[in-house]
């Protein structure tokens, strides 16, 4: 019985040693992914720092169109999840996109102190959209300024600078 019991963990193990396949070391790939994904989203602030959403059901015409998405706050299922806008109705602006800049033109002066989270949602949403807008323009190279009629001009801004901590 032992005998048996023997020969079929040998014929197990060279079935198993003999089966093709040879070890191989570890492949290099490359870096990982890393930067803002492609598609539009909009940026809004959570307790955790800066989450984007998925813009699926809107075409995006224009940069001044997408602040005023945001403007509007999230939608009751993100709400349930923590988000908020930090960017209320900003008055009277108009921004301006041209390769990788950006720029917000206001109106009076900037109520944020321009390293926040609402500073933040206008960034790294105003960035993605360029990119979209501009398919040549990666989103992680959009520098985003504010310039308000009153007070200091804000930036240029990169989202990086927002979703890093």
């Amino acid at each position: 019985m032992k005998v048996r019991h023997g020969v079929a963990v040998a014929l197990l193990g060279l079935v198993l040693v003999g089966c093709g396949v040879q070890p191989t070391g570890v492949i290099g790939a490359g870096e990982p992914a890393s930067g803002l994904t492609r598609g539009m989203r909009l940026y809004y602030a959570s307790d955790s720092g800066l989450r984007g959403v998925p813009l699926l059901d809107r075409r995006l015409q224009d940069l001044n169109s997408v602040v005023k998405l945001l403007a509007q706050g999230p939608g009751p299922a993100e709400q349930r999840d923590g988000l908020t806008s930090l960017v209320q109705e900003l008055g009277g602006y108009t921004v301006s996109g041209s390769g990788a800049r950006v720029t917000i033109h206001m109106e009076g002066s900037y109520p944020l102190s321009g390293r926040d989270q609402g500073t933040g949602q206008l960034v790294c949403t105003l960035a993605r959209a360029q990119s979209v807008l501009d398919p040549e323009v990666e989103a992680d190279d959009v520098e985003v300024s504010v310039r308000p009629t009153e007070g200091a001009v804000r930036g240029p801004y990169r989202c990086a600078e927002f979703l890093a901590g």
